[in-house]
């Protein structure tokens, strides 16, 4: 007869102190690609919605400078009813200028494969580009817009959701005019008219 432990039963309890559920909140908002409502921060950071409102508006009096505090380079903004964190509009040419003089390098395969799958399906969310690559492609889809090879083309006003597309920029890169001049998949995959590998049917 086995018994269980306490670490088996009893849950993790965080704190639900206002600066401790704030903290989490910006953890989460460092990582995030897309808005995120608050319903959605609450679960991810284990607090009540109401606690959560407050904390997202102690950020963003305090990134504004108006707790005494110096005006943050970016700030914490709502939008497509989710929150999410942004460079401040007066920065713009600066990161431009940053990321435009950063040493080209090449493209990891992960980056390459992420970057054909927007291309072929634009406008398309993060989501639905890690659904068909079957990973998660957060990482992969930031270095690409840090590169000004995609770029944010709409947010859904129902779920928040953002929806990226190319920029001229990968037309540059691959020598053509517009997207039409793409190869078209479909003569490039296998039909299985030939049957499948038996490895793969294992």
């Amino acid at each position: 007869m086995t018994t269980e432990t306490d670490s088996d039963t009893v849950p993790l309890v965080r704190s639900q102190e206002p600066a401790d559920v704030a903290r989490r909140i910006e953890a989460v908002l460092l990582i995030v690609d897309e808005p995120q409502s608050l319903v959605a921060l609450a679960a991810a950071v284990g607090a009540p919605v109401p606690t959560v409102r407050q904390a997202v508006e102690t950020l963003v009096a305090d990134y504004d400078g108006e707790t005494g505090g110096p005006r943050r380079g970016f700030e914490l903004r709502e939008v497509g009813g989710g929150w999410r964190l942004y460079v401040r509009d007066e920065h713009d040419d600066l990161i431009a200028e940053y990321v435009g003089g950063q040493a080209p390098s090449r493209l990891s395969q992960a980056a390459l494969e992420t970057l054909a799958v927007i291309a072929y399906k634009q406008p398309v969310t993060r989501s639905q580009v890690a659904s068909i690559r079957a990973v998660n492609v957060d990482s992969v889809v930031r270095t690409l817009l840090a590169r000004g090879l995609i770029t944010e083309v709409f947010t859904d006003p129902e779920t928040g959701a953002i929806n990226y597309g190319t920029t001229d920029a990968l037309l540059v890169n691959l020598g053509i005019n517009s997207l039409d001049e793409l190869p078209h998949i479909s003569p490039l995959l296998d039909d299985g008219s030939d049957g499948f590998d038996a490895e793969v049917l294992r």
